[in-house]
């Protein structure tokens, strides 16, 4: 079928935006006559799986949190013995579905009963609320860029009950040498040769280091319109690599965009570019107009 789209179309590339999709244009790109720009077919099968990424980067020596695939009643309350605020998630998937941050065994067990969980979800030892991400663009085993970027919070965030939705509400970019390394790290975990794209989700631990948790493979973070709004044009990197074109140099590889900068979006509305000063001022002229109305209208 996509053979035929491809052919219908005179599509000369094609791209995949959701997990199920890349795995799908994974297994078949070899039968298809139409460009890809996608990782090793091993690699996108390993970074679909949460729990062999969670296994490859301990193995690496990464800082990642205790974590089991929880098969049975017993490893369940042996590992909530250890670890009495945990996170629940299954091994494949993504924005959060079916993930939820308890601290309750029988919640736990009605959970993993309820989603058919045992055997396919896994159990994790809590770190915070807080992550960051990079989303990077390899080209046969070297970086063409990568850039950082902190989640200030999630969209319809109490609408899940995990609070994670997979819909940034607010993020602002950020130059971190940390963040780097560690995600530089767990990719080279996954393959020693990366080509493609790899955008890798981190969540700091209570000691306020960053936790790689997964990598979204062969696709780019929802957010990129914020990295192409503030002049980095990741897409058509992407692209022009694919066509073996000679790609837009960024100012620099890592972090290109200058910290500071924040995407705001919501619902039935337009995106929002703007900087962490100017929001700052913005706070503070709200504050001003609250206390003015408060002066005129008694409480």
């Amino acid at each position: 079928v996509i053979q035929q789209i491809a052919e219908e179309s005179q599509a000369e590339m094609i791209f995949a935006q959701s997990d199920p999709e890349v795995s799908v244009l994974s297994d078949c790109r070899h039968e298809l006559s139409i460009r890809t720009f996608l990782p090793d077919r091993r690699t996108v099968s390993l970074c679909q799986d949460k729990f062999e990424t969670y296994r490859l980067w301990a193995e690496a020596g990464l800082q990642v949190p205790d974590t089991q695939l929880v098969r049975t009643v017993p490893e369940l309350e042996r590992f909530m013995a250890d670890h009495s605020d945990v996170w629940l998630r299954p091994v494949t998937g993504a924005a959060g579905i079916g993930a939820l941050h308890t601290d309750n065994v029988d919640e736990t067990k009605t959970w993993l009963d309820d989603n058919q969980g045992w055997g396919n979800f896994t159990i994790a030892a809590y770190l915070s609320p807080n992550s960051v991400t990079w989303q990077s663009i390899w080209n046969r085993g070297e970086l063409v860029v990568a850039q950082g970027r902190r989640r200030l919070y999630w969209e319809f965030a109490n609408r899940a009950p995990s609070g994670i939705t997979g819909i940034t509400g607010a993020a602002v970019t950020v130059t971190d040498e940390q963040v780097d390394e560690i995600s530089h790290r767990a990719i080279m975990a996954v393959d020693a040769k990366p080509h493609g794209i790899f955008s890798v989700d981190l969540t700091y631990g209570p000691d306020g280091v960053p936790n790689p948790t997964e990598i979204n493979i062969g696709r780019f973070f929802t957010t990129h319109l914020f990295f192409t709004e503030a002049g980095l044009n990741m897409p058509e990197i992407a692209v022009r690599l694919a066509f073996g074109e000679e790609p837009p140099t960024p100012a620099r590889t890592i972090n290109p965009l200058e910290p500071g900068l924040v995407w705001i979006r919501g619902v039935d509305k337009e995106p929002v570019l703007t900087n962490l000063a100017a929001l700052t001022v913005t706070a503070c002229e709200l504050q001003q107009r609250i206390a003015r109305i408060r002066e005129l209208v008694p409480a």
